[in-house]
Order: structure tokens, then sequence, then C-alpha cells
């Protein structure tokens, strides 16, 4: 089932003042969704947004309802006035998660499935502690979760709290250029990949990673490390193995050069009482970007194990 992202549905958001001034964020509707099926809801990762129409064409391939949200100042929702992929605390998402299951809720009244890649997953899994229609949402799929800074140890304890207080003093101070243009790279057709997106809204070496913004997401992977207790079935998908090349190797295009897959395995256990892990070899960060035989081992490994949670349901 063939998707064209230019045929998805936009709908604006409007979701008054922050400190920055007018916020709006998007929702993508696909074209193929029918009323009164269960759905998805796909939040992107930091540097991202909604493109990957593939996955909502698998997802309608069995049975599901697709949408995607792009956050507010990212993608679709980014406005001029607006620093980049800022915030000051990912509670300020939950806004527009709710206006988005609220938007789910009145065109089916079937099950609502969390689906987020890496920034997207840190989010979702914070929502599933905290957000107020959390109970509204009866399975997680986590795409590499960005559960912990890729630092060392010491950098971690140091830097990450150093960067509440260089934020406090200096709220836009930032690292300008905080990503691997490898990364990028992997995933262009143009260059080593397959696929189109905008480098507008995704630049190859990223967005500033604004402190504020670093620090946001520090204190959320904390609060989960020590407090999570999500009650649903969740499933996390990751690479094999991560890699840290500064220069172009073949092997980028078959492992997480992005997060440490032991942080994702580590800390995902800590999330709730019923996760289980999918590992895929040779996969990328975006598991669902990899080479073609990849991405269809991991989309065989959700249904499988959507089909065995929903099994375990009705059991």
């Amino acid at each position: 089932m063939a998707l064209n992202i230019h045929d998805f549905r936009e709908q604006t958001l409007e979701l008054g003042k922050d400190y920055e001034g007018r916020v709006t964020a998007t929702v993508v509707h696909s074209p193929k969704n029918i009323p009164n099926r269960p759905s998805v809801l796909y939040i992107h990762g930091f540097n991202d947004y909604f493109f990957q129409a593939h996955v909502a064409a698998h997802l309608h391939e069995h049975g599901y309802n697709f949408y995607g949200l792009d956050l507010r100042k990212y993608g679709r929702s980014l406005l001029p006035h607006q620093h980049p992929n800022y915030c000051r605390s990912l509670t300020e998402y939950f806004e527009e998660i709710d206006h988005t299951i609220e938007i789910i809720k009145g065109e089916s009244d079937q099950e609502i499935i969390f689906l987020g890649h890496s920034t997207g997953g840190l989010i979702q899994s914070f929502y599933l502690n905290k957000g107020r229609y959390k109970t509204n949402i009866s399975k997680a799929i986590l795409n590499s979760p960005f559960l912990q800074f890729n630092l060392p140890k010491w950098q971690r304890k140091i830097l990450l709290p150093a960067s509440g207080i260089i934020s406090f003093f200096a709220p836009y101070s930032s690292q300008k250029k905080p990503l691997s243009h490898l990364y990028s790279a992997s995933i262009l057709q143009k260059e080593y990949g397959e696929w189109h997106f905008n480098t507008n809204w995704k630049p190859p070496r990223g967005f500033p990673a604004y402190f504020k913004w670093v620090y946001a997401i520090y204190k959320a992977q904390t609060y989960l490390h020590k407090h999570s207790n999500i009650q649903i079935p969740m499933l996390i998908l990751h690479s094999d193995q991560s890699s840290y090349y500064k220069k172009w190797n073949d092997i980028i295009l078959k492992t997480d050069m992005v997060l440490n897959v032991h942080h994702i395995k580590s800390y995902g256990t800590k999330l709730g009482t019923q996760v289980d892990f999918s590992e895929i070899p040779g996969a990328i960060h975006d598991v669902f970007l990899s080479q073609k035989e990849i991405r269809s081992r991991a989309f065989e490994s959700v249904f499988k194990w959507l089909n065995e949670a929903s099994e375990a349901v009705a059991g």
C-alpha cells in the first residue's frame, strides 16, 4: 500500500502563547484512516518531524489508523519567531498530545497505541507517567528511545547538571551543531540512504542543542530512571550495536550511531512492569529507516508483538 507524504492531511493546533509568543503543533492524518479502527500516534525525535509514510502504510496493512504529531517548534509547527526544537520542560508537549488524543477519540472508539522515536519515545514514556490521558493509551512501541545521553559517565555527572546552571543565566545558550553529519548521510537518498526529507526541518548537523532543552531532557530521564511506573505493555526496538565513527564507514548503515544501545536496554527495563525488547541486528538509530531487509524484520517483530499483546489481554 503505497502512501505519499504529500497526501497526508495536516491539522494545525493553536496552542495560545508561551514565553516566545504564538505556539502551534500539527496533527498529520493519514488519507487511509478508516473510522473505528485501532489507532497509532507517532511522535518524532529531536531534529526531526514526521515524514516516514511507509510506517503508516505498514500499519494500515495490519488494520491500524495512523496519526503523526509534529510537536511545537518542530517541522510543520516551527514558526519564524521560535527557537527550533526548544523547550524548558518536556511537560510543554503534553498539551498537543492531549489535543491529539482527543481528536483520535473523536474519530474512533478503539484503542490508541503510542509509537515514538528517540526523543519522541522519551516524551511518550514521560507522558505515560504524568499525562492527563495516559489511561487512554493501551500499548507503547519505542523505536530507539532516548533514555540516556550518549556520553561517558563522568561527563553526564558534570555536564548535564551544569546545563541547568548555564541555562538559568543564559536561557538560549547552546551547542551550535550538536549532531554528526554522518547520520543524515546514512539516510538521505542523495548520499548513502534511500529517504527524502526537508533538510530545513531536519538539518544534517542538527538545530542547536539549547542547554535549557538539555536540562529538560536530563530531568525527564532522571525521573524515569527512578520513578517510572508504566503499567501497559511496551515494546522497545533497538539495534544490536552502536558505532562512533567520525569519517564515513559503511558500518554506519548497520549500527546506531546516535545512542548507546546498552543504555536503551538498561534504562528501558526501568520504564514499567511489562517491557519487552526486540533487538534488530543491522538496524540504524531510526530502526524503520534501516535497509529494506532490516526494517522488514523490525515490522514483523512489531506486528507479532502487537498480536501477542492483544491475545494476552483478551485471554
